[in-house]
């Protein structure tokens, strides 16, 4: 251990020479001299006598025992002690177990307070930084640079870093970093704040210990705008240092890696991942926008590649786009950004992404998402789409434990509870799915899934009347008199065949409607499969496939499919998707 003599702090890297806060030279162990004045005098003894037990304990009597053990004291007087007379062998032995026993005393407690290292802090929280300008506008700089410290941080392995997704949720809100801290389960947690004036940029952080409520370290960056990208390694390096983090040579090489040098193509991919981050179709297509000029500005910058793949999967999941018109593009710029940098976790999950869900090739995608997995462990997304497949190739113990790693990684992501509550139902643990949908909902109280996965509980469950009774509750409030009746009259399957009628009577006007228009294959089979019509829910399950859905890689573990499972149309599909046995 290493101590600065002026300001006392410990250093437990013996690598370091010079103090980080006032730049001293750093001495071994505890300070000495100037500094050193607060310290307890320490007498060094060498096998000193004890009075006998009984004895008065006054002076004389004391000095007579002294002079029985030709011992000398050393005092930092420089006076010594006079010789001392023998005394009997089992006096010396006491006095020796003592004297022994007030050493360790003595050198436990210097011990414990010199060279015991502090507990290390193994998980950090970074805050989405506070925007201290009106401009809405400018929130893709504190957002953007948050996630750009956390992006670095969970490089190290060891290190516990909560994702975006999860800090996000205390975007806006008062910073009570104890039960922030509590809350995701960290040991630190960093706060910021950034104020944008022309092209100036004032950039105030603080990283706090939540453990002791103590400041480790603080700083504020008075820089221009076109510094940013230089700011956010300063402060990523800043934090690695006061942690006190121990880095393989791994660690540091990933570290140090730079992905642009351009700070306007790094702006611009800030402004991409804020808007895809929204996970809306019109922000989907800013976040183009904004991909696109990043790349313009630096064509090798291989994560607005994997960005723009990223994009381009997520229109047919999340509206009426034609696959065979977004996910080819997906692929051309994943496999951009994989020639650029080979080693980019993100890019290799996002091309596994498209091998899957467009491609239907299992095996390509496994081989994918297993390198994104190697080369990011903390990377959560790939641990959840690598649990789709895997749930969809009838894995299910292997699904869950990958979603569950996604969810130590991120506890507060809408797609990694919902994907775990889909694997469980897949698997039939049907106990299991209502737990974990009850702390769904909690998390998620204005979600419609948490009813959906209810009725698809009770529907494998024989539950009925709670099923009709939840899926109502999502209803329109012009068709539940007709649901009710159907479900009176007809039961569970007058219920389904009412849904069926009301469903198709919704897609066959939203397809008048716009003529050219994509209405998706998959919504009307599943449509006819509420309704139990055999050959018109296979009839557009080909479809579905021919069109590439996404869903039908998940056929074969889907229990809405139970009812048609056993037809050889529907047997000859599943070989037709590749589905492995």
């Amino acid at each position: 251990m290493k101590r600065c003599p002026e300001c006392r702090r410990d250093y437990y890297d013996d690598t370091l020479l010079y103090c980080l806060d006032d730049g001293n030279s750093l001495l071994e162990g505890p300070a000495s001299g100037a500094g050193a004045g607060d310290e307890p005098a320490t007498a060094i003894l060498s096998g000193l006598g004890v009075p006998p037990l009984g004895g008065s304990g006054n002076e004389s009597a004391t000095r007579a025992q002294i002079n029985t053990t030709d011992a000398t004291a050393i005092f930092p007087t420089g006076a010594e002690a006079e010789p001392l007379r023998k005394v009997g062998s089992k006096q010396r032995q006491l006095a020796v177990l003592a004297i022994a026993v007030l050493i360790l005393a003595v050198g436990g407690f210097f011990g414990y307070k010199y060279f015991s290292p502090a507990k290390q802090i193994n998980s950090i929280a970074v805050m989405p930084f506070e925007n201290r300008n009106s401009d809405a506008d400018t929130d893709y700089l504190s957002d953007g640079l948050a996630e750009s410290v956390i992006f670095r941080l969970t490089q190290i392995p060891d290190l516990r870093v909560s994702p975006t997704s999860s800090v996000m949720r205390y975007k806006g809100a008062s910073t009570d970093v104890a039960k922030i801290a509590s809350e995701l389960g960290v040991d630190a947690v960093m706060t910021g704040r950034l104020t944008k004036r022309g092209d100036n940029l004032n950039i105030t952080v603080e990283l706090v210990d939540a453990r002791t409520n103590k400041s480790l370290w603080g700083e504020q960056y008075e820089r221009k705008l076109s510094e940013l990208l230089t700011t956010q390694r300063e402060i990523v390096a800043e934090i690695v240092g006061k942690l006190q983090l121990k880095l393989s040579g791994e660690s540091e090489k990933r570290l140090a890696k730079k992905y642009t040098d351009n700070n306007e193509a790094y702006q611009l991919y800030l402004q991409g991942r804020f808007h895809w981050n929204k996970r809306q179709i019109p922000e989907f297509e800013k976040a183009i926008v904004f991909f696109k000029q990043a790349i313009e500005k630096d064509p090798n910058y291989a994560l607005a590649y994997s960005g723009l793949a990223d994009t381009y999967a997520l229109f047919p999941t999340f509206g009426d786009f034609r696959p065979k018109e977004y996910m080819p593009q997906a692929k051309a710029a994943a496999l951009k950004a994989l020639d650029l940098d080979p080693n980019l976790a993100e890019a290799h999950a996002s091309i596994a992404v498209v091998l899957v869900d467009y491609e239907y090739d299992f095996a390509g995608a496994e081989k994918a998402f297993k390198r994104a997995i190697e080369l990011d462990p903390n990377y959560g997304s790939a641990h959840q789409w690598y649990a789709e497949l895997l749930t969809a190739s009838s894995r299910h113990d292997e699904a869950i434990r990958e979603n569950s790693r996604a969810l130590e990684l991120d506890p507060f992501s809408l797609p990694f509870n919902v994907g775990m509550l889909e694997n469980l139902l897949r698997a039939g643990r049907f106990d299991e799915v209502l737990l974990q949908n009850k702390k769904f909902h909690e998390l998620f109280p204005n979600d419609t899934r948490f009813r959906a996965v209810n009725v698809s509980v009770y529907v494998a469950q024989g539950k009925y009347d709670q099923a009709v009774e939840e899926s109502l509750a999502n209803a329109k409030p012009d068709n539940i008199a007709k649901l009710k009746e159907a479900y009176e009259k007809g039961g569970w399957d007058g219920f389904g065949r009412m849904r069926q009628e009301i469903r198709l009577e919704d897609l066959n006007a939203k397809q008048a409607k716009d003529p050219n228009g994509y209405v998706k294959a998959m919504d009307f089979a599943t449509a006819y499969a509420w309704g139990k019509d055999k050959d018109k829910t296979i009839e557009y399950l080909n479809k579905a496939c021919d069109e590439r859905d996404r869903l039908l890689v998940e056929i074969k573990v889907t229990k809405r499919w139970d009812f048609v499972r056993d037809d050889p149309r529907f047997k000859e599909l599943v070989k037709r998707v590749g589905i492995p046995e």
